[in-house]
């Protein structure tokens, strides 16, 4: 049965993350109390993200957290696809639908999945050399949203500083806190990291809710969203070229470092529930539906990936 909703784990919690939104909508209060239940959900992601995040690192050894070279290169293109995403849409607005250049902005910054460390292992990778990657990219993305957010999509309100905080202050204890506890509970409070180190499949149950939640929302933003079908087809088609560019260009650059695997686990597997947070809480709503293609495309590419490794290994 474990086996069985590892492998499935992703589609069943697309289907059920839409059929609830579906089955809200039928009871005969849905309509009316649909704000407050998008609301709740919007509330409760991020502490799910954190929750993960803090599981995740739990299980990290800090002594074991070194930069490697092509940590450097990533940041820069993970940043740098970023606000050159950016600025095409600010120099050029009425080039490309504004929510297809936004999903493309999110594809990019978005920060490595924790998954990513448990595929990298099962590929032979470098599995601390990605882990010290997940920490430092969710750092920029900290960092570099607040700062390009009120540059493409100001607030009529707020001037960019007041914007800055405000943004930042909703990302950095959502992905940089979650660290920094994990070493708090590691080094005073041993008893209760042995307890966590002991729940071996949370935080994979917890990213299976936090997607059906996201799912949730960006079926709502699907339905209700005024843009043309050739703009979320778009997104699909952005999302997947990101994907693919992100896998191929990652792993070129770790194979130059020597670390071809983890390189391209780095800037490909994403953590797609934030994806889909982020799309929704900072751009059009439809764009976050770009994290739905996405987490279907680079679990596509892992499950090709590990087959193959395991018909290798006879």
């Amino acid at each position: 049965m474990k086996r069985f909703l590892r492998t499935w784990m992703l589609a069943i919690a697309i289907v059920v993350g839409a059929a609830l939104y579906f089955a809200w909508m039928a009871m005969p209060f849905g309509a009316r109390l649909l704000p407050s239940a998008l609301g709740a959900v919007k509330a409760v992601q991020p502490v799910l993200i954190f929750t993960m995040l803090f599981v995740t690192f739990c299980k990290v050894d800090p002594h074991h957290l070194v930069p490697r070279r092509w940590h450097a290169v990533h940041l820069v293109v993970q940043c740098g696809a970023f606000v050159a995403s950016a600025a095409l849409l600010r120099a050029f607005p009425a080039l490309v639908p504004a929510p297809v250049v936004e999903a493309a902005m999110l594809c990019f910054i978005c920060p490595t999945a924790t998954a990513a460390v448990v595929v990298t292992g099962k590929l032979g990778g470098d599995i601390e050399g990605l882990t010290t990657y997940t920490i430092l990219i969710n750092l920029a993305v900290a960092l570099s949203v607040p700062a390009v957010v009120p540059w493409v999509a100001p607030h009529p309100e707020l001037d960019f500083f007041t914007s800055f905080f405000l943004i930042m202050g909703r990302i950095f204890p959502m992905l940089i806190l979650p660290f920094f506890a994990a070493l708090l509970v590691r080094f005073l409070f041993k008893g209760v990291h042995r307890r966590i180190l002991e729940l071996k499949d949370f935080a994979f149950y917890l990213w299976a809710v936090s997607l059906a939640l996201a799912i949730t929302v960006s079926t709502h933003a699907l339905m209700t969203t005024r843009a043309a079908v050739g703009t979320l087809l778009a997104i699909g088609a952005v999302s997947l070229g990101a994907c693919i560019v992100q896998f191929a260009l990652g792993r070129s650059i770790g194979r130059s470092h020597g670390n071809p695997i983890a390189g391209g686990q780095a800037l490909g597997q994403k953590n797609t529930v934030f994806l889909i947070w982020a799309g929704y809480t900072f751009f059009d709503p439809v764009s976050s539906i770009a994290g739905g293609f996405y987490s279907v495309w680079h679990n596509l590419w892992n499950s090709y990936q590990l087959s193959r490794a395991a018909a290798s290994r006879g």
